[in-house]
Order: structure tokens, then sequence, then C-alpha cells
């Protein structure tokens, strides 16, 4: 276990070194997402995103385009260390409160719902599904939980550069469906 953790360790540093020169090398990526999305073939339902920190693409035009075309948002929301994320629905220009690890959350009193297709944010994918948080769980914990019980589709989002051929991997981690780039979706079976 704590040779994994190490090797987790150096693969998230390496990974935000990669993701932060993508970021300053693509800086309207963002947008791109807009094109690959449709692939998907989701018509209609609930969409878990994500405010991006630090150095994440920009889903904003994503989400703004998902309201457009009727999808109901969501936003997770950090319970406690160590719990599942809860999600609750989200309207642009909603209040947002301060979250722990610089995120932002829609307010507590902001409806729970349970979403059809989560989008994730990493710091890197492998050509499995497998893929690179920022080592809290919570993703991982949120997914299993969910899975339990109902169909999600868990939707990395990222730059395309950030994956890579493998990664260590935890028995708690949990697999993406598929990943959506700049330059288009992937889907692991």
């Amino acid at each position: 276990m704590k040779f994994t953790t190490l090797n987790k360790t150096k693969a998230r540093n390496a990974a935000k070194a990669i993701r932060h020169g993508l970021t300053l090398a693509r800086p309207g990526a963002g947008s791109e997402l807009l094109r690959h999305w449709p692939l998907l073939g989701i018509k209609s339902g609930t969409i878990a995103g994500y405010i991006p920190i630090h150095t994440e693409i920009d889903v904003w035009p994503l989400m703004g385009a998902l309201v457009e075309a009727g999808h109901t948002l969501a936003l997770p929301r950090i319970r406690r260390p160590g719990h599942p994320l809860t999600f609750h629905t989200f309207n642009v220009g909603d209040k947002l409160v301060r979250g722990p690890f610089g995120t932002k959350e829609p307010v507590r009193s902001a409806p729970v719902i349970s979403p059809d297709v989560i989008l994730l944010p990493l710091l890197a994918y492998a050509r499995d599904g497998s893929r690179l948080g920022y080592g809290g769980g919570y993703y991982d914990r949120t997914l299993n939980a969910l899975r339990s019980h109902a169909k999600i589709f868990a939707c990395g989002v990222a730059f395309s550069g950030q994956e890579v051929p493998t990664l260590p991997t935890d028995g708690h981690d949990q697999r993406l469906d598929g990943v959506l780039t700049e330059t288009g979706l992937r889907l692991f079976s």
C-alpha cells in the first residue's frame, strides 16, 4: 500500500506539471469540449459538473451549453472528509460558497439531486479508464456509492495531453466510463 501511495504521489506531481503546461499552451481548450460532447448521445438528464480550480480545463462553456440544451446541472459539495460527495442543483448565477481545497460549492440549502452523468476533474487518465485525482478519494467514494444502486456515467474532463499509458491504482479506485478532451470523446469498456 505504501509503495502504491508513493507511486501515486510521484504521478500526481508529474501530472500537475504537465497539466500546467497544457493550460498555458491551450487557453481556449474548454470551448473545444462543445464540439465533442454530442458524441456521448445524452439527450436529457442531470449532469454534475464542477467549478474548475488550479489549471483544470475550463468546463464553463460546456456547462452553459448543457443548460441551453435542457439538462439540469448539479455541483458537488463536500459533506465531510472520508464521505461521498453530495450533488446539489445549480443554475448559472446561483450563490456559491467557499469549500475545502479552494473549491466553490452550492449553498447547503440547495436541493440535493442524483446525477445521471458526472463530469470529473483529474490530473491524469490512462488508456484503461483509470483516473488520477488529487488524492482525497472523494470521487472514488461517490462513484462507488452511486454505482451500487444506479447507472452512472463517469466522464473525465481533461486536456488530451493528460493521457498516460498506465497509472498506479488501488482496489478502491473507480474507473471512468469515458473522457472528454479538446480533441474528442473516448469511451472505455
